[in-house]
């Protein structure tokens, strides 16, 4: 007997397991408690209503058929009029409300995951397609908007339904409730089954349609490539396979869920006959053992009201299974919205963040090191210090760590030894948003918003004036070109900026990085993309902007630095060489090969 009590929690267990993600998704619900009872007592009694009128059939065949009461026909007729009237009120009362409380907590579930986007590591980032994060962000979250405020609110109002059709069937006749109710677990059977599968075909739909946009968007945002190689046709071959994966998977779960619509009916039926039988016997037997058996006089009546009871107990039932079908399919889509929930920080804020008020600018970074993948150094030991306002240029082969050094210094990744301090203090310890807000940053590939260049320069700052936006445009050189358009700083960018060059794209980059008066000034090969004559006219918006700046400048042509403070040279995540351009050259190293080679001129 322990065995077998086992046997069934081990089950038990397993089954509510398999629903955990929705347990989940319901703790979302908390806060709006007060709104939901009183919505769940409006289904109940909905629910409690629409059941009386199968009690109602009984009296209209044993009183009023049978003892031709007409006066009573009209009382009962009457009272189910206004039953109704009051049951449409009750149901829509609960539908109402939890439509608005399903809808705000997915507005809550997709705020959350929104933002643990903006804040999952660049590692985490680059791995998968940016189409893969939006199609969690929208679909995935619109289906659990569908299992949250649909099939939840479904599946409550049927079971309230079925509760309420049972007590009635009871007090018809409690024995023939207990006979029709043997069959019941051949359909949880069944339906444990069969929501199995369709969880995990419920996975694949999900991971087909974010394949779908991870497709279309990528080969969208670089139509000018695919156009530019002719690979439209390939690009087609690629979302069309995505696509009938799609319908293939999509037509399995239909024949999955067809399936069991199938299972239930055929156990309605199975329960209509056996009550069929065993009522009709109860009605017919003069045996006073049929009697007995019946508890009562069974009457015709009873026998109808019972029959009818079990004819509208089928669509609840056959509605809960489907929405416990739906509900296995929405599981999934909740695993992959939790799972990016709860991807951890790989860049942890501090408990007690610290602000510099009045940060001077000093960059300190004390042995160093730095790994994308585990095993592989990108940066060994690196110990460097910048002073306030110096103006610092590294150089170097691709791949030697140049840009990782940016990125450390802006905190996107943590070093994996060493540390690095800002004035003092240990980065880690700093409030990240504050201390990013008065950094520069002025990447390679410049991505402008789509918006105007009003907005795109005085991007993240709320209160940046129009004199302050000019005064920075002014001083990277795109101020000119501004004021000559008719809408002036009004002018739309378009879609990543297309509609300027990428030299005017690099000046409201230069402005934005400027415009917040920052402190460090970080430029990541910011002239690399250009040619020369729109990189000499950038050099000077460059130079003015880093004046009086802490300047980090990671460069390609050696002609751009040559004004730097200092020049270091790394080399497999190492500073080989260091001093400014004429000292680097008397060492005839690595910066004088460098030198020699974008010169033109053969190093022997």
């Amino acid at each position: 007997m322990k065995l077998l009590s086992d046997s069934i929690d081990k089950r038990v267990k397993l089954y509510l397991e398999g629903y955990k993600p929705y347990f989940r998704v319901l703790k979302y619900c908390r806060p709006y408690m007060a709104r939901i009872v009183p919505a769940f007592v409006c289904a109940w009694i909905a629910s409690a209503l629409e059941a009386t009128p199968l009690v109602a059939v009984k009296f209209v065949i044993d009183r009023v058929l049978a003892d031709k009461n007409f006066t009573l026909m009209y009382l009962i007729a009457g009272g189910i009029l206004l039953i109704t009237v009051f049951k449409v009120a009750f149901a829509y009362i609960n539908t109402y409300v939890m439509t608005w409380v399903g809808n705000k907590v997915i507005i809550d579930i997709r705020m959350q995951l929104y933002d643990k986007t903006q804040k999952l590591s660049f590692r985490v980032l680059y791995k998968k397609r940016i189409g893969e994060f939006i199609s969690r962000i929208t679909n995935d979250v619109t289906m659990l908007q569908s299992i949250l405020v649909q099939v939840a609110m479904d599946l409550f109002i049927r079971c309230a339904n079925v509760a309420a059709i049972l007590i009635a069937m009871i007090y018809l006749n409690w024995k023939l409730t207990i006979i029709a109710g043997m069959i019941i677990p051949v359909a949880f059977f069944a339906m444990n089954m069969v929501g199995r599968r369709l969880r995990s075909i419920g996975a694949s739909i999900q991971e087909q349609v974010a394949q779908l946009s991870a497709v279309a968007i990528e080969a969208l945002s670089a139509i000018r490539i695919v156009r530019a190689f002719a690979t439209e046709k390939m690009e087609y071959a690629q979302f069309d396979e995505k696509n009938r994966e799609f319908f293939r998977v999509t037509i399995k779960g239909s024949q999955t869920r067809g399936m069991l619509d199938g299972i239930m009916e055929v156990v309605q039926y199975v329960a209509l006959v056996i009550v069929l039988m065993v009522g009709a016997y109860f009605v017919t037997s003069s045996d006073p053992a049929a009697s007995a058996a019946a508890g009562r006089k069974f009457t015709t009546g009873d026998l109808m009201s019972f029959c009818l009871a079990i004819g509208t107990l089928a669509r609840p039932v056959q509605m809960i299974t489907r929405t416990l079908a739906q509900l296995r399919g929405g599981i999934a889509a909740a695993d992959r919205v939790f799972e990016i929930i709860d991807m951890s920080d790989e860049v942890p804020l501090p408990e007690h963040p610290v602000v510099l008020e009045n940060m001077r600018g000093e960059i300190t970074f004390e042995d160093v090191s730095f790994e994308y993948e585990k095993g592989i150094k990108v940066l060994d030991g690196l110990n460097l210090r910048i002073e306030p306002g110096e103006r610092i240029a590294i150089v170097g082969v691709t791949g030697a760590g140049k840009s990782t050094i940016v990125d450390l210094t802006l905190r996107f990744y943590d070093p994996t030894g060493g540390r690095i301090l800002i004035d003092g203090v240990d980065l880690r310890e700093l409030d990240i948003y504050d201390y990013r807000r008065k950094i520069g940053f002025v990447p390679q590939d410049p991505v402008l918003m789509k918006g105007t260049l009003a907005s795109n320069i005085a991007y993240g700052l709320e209160h940046c004036t129009e004199d302050e936006i000019d005064a920075a445009a002014r001083t990277a050189g795109i101020a000119d070109f501004i004021r000559s358009l008719p809408a002036k700083y009004e002018s739309e960018v378009g879609e990543r900026g297309v509609t300027l060059s990428g030299g005017q794209r690099q000046r409201v980059a230069i402005a934005r990085a400027i415009v917040r008066n920052p402190a460090i000034l970080l430029m990541d090969e910011a002239t690399s993309s250009l040619d020369s004559l729109v990189e000499s006219q950038i050099q000077g918006a460059m130079n003015e902007a880093m004046k009086g700046r802490t300047s980090i400048v990671i460069a390609h042509r050696l002609s751009t630095i040559r004004e730097s403070d200092r020049i270091l040279v790394i080399s497999n995540g190492e500073i080989v060489e260091e001093g400014s351009h004429e000292e680097l050259l008397k060492l005839h190293g690595h910066y004088y090969n460098l030198h020699l080679l974008q010169a033109g001129s053969k190093v022997a």
